[in-house]
């Protein structure tokens, strides 16, 4: 993902929040502090399908606006 980053491709990770952290410090680690981190409820492994549709719900916003800002 910091590969497409810094070649200037519209990139971000999905990250529950108590990963939030990590995110921002591998982020950092490999060149792309300023790397978006979308973030969704925790847990989303083991849940069922509505509840990854909510998950889903929760992260599209930051995602559009992400896309949209790029897009101009």
């Amino acid at each position: 993902m910091a590969e497409l980053r810094k070649r200037g491709l519209i990139t971000a990770v999905v990250c529950s929040d108590p990963f939030l952290k990590l995110g921002q410090a591998q982020a950092r680690t490999f060149g792309v502090p300023d790397l978006p981190l979308l973030l969704i409820p925790h847990p989303l492994g083991g849940i069922d399908l509505q509840q990854v549709k909510i998950r889903v719900d929760a992260a599209l916003p930051a995602l559009l606006e992400l896309v949209k800002e790029h897009a101009q």
